[in-house]
């Protein structure tokens, strides 16, 4: 019997996977800044209005952005800020990561003298 936590794990997985996109990453940062609407959307990152469109309306049914209308008018904004909090932790936990593995990378290529020397030995 599922119990709440596995049910929980089950939608978070779900509004993740909706989040897998890096066009909507970006629209999640542009929405951070400020309510835009679908051109303004498309234009500030390069996407044609239909595809803007479409990751809005993916966005919205997944609960992450909510449609403001002014007349005829609508513009789009997060419906809590805090999903974009959560975005910029997970984005500080990958440039951490790539930090070890750049560090590591740099200590690869830098020659060892103790592990020449191991060569050497074993070529003799």
């Amino acid at each position: 019997m599922p119990s709440a936590t596995h049910d929980i794990d089950e939608l978070q997985a779900s509004l993740l996977r909706s989040l897998a996109s890096a066009h909507r990453l970006r629209i999640l940062h542009l929405l951070g800044a400020r309510p835009c609407g679908v051109n303004q959307v498309a234009h500030e990152l390069g996407m044609s209005q239909a595809a803007a469109s479409q990751h809005l309306g993916a966005m919205r049914s997944a609960g992450f952005v909510e449609a403001l209308r002014d007349g005829r008018s609508v513009s789009y904004r997060l419906t809590d800020p805090q999903i974009l909090a959560a975005c910029e932790l997970m984005r500080a936990v990958l440039v951490r990561r790539l930090s070890r593995l750049g560090d590591l990378a740099a200590a690869a290529n830098e020659p060892s003298l103790a592990g020449y020397a191991a060569i050497e030995v074993h070529q003799s």
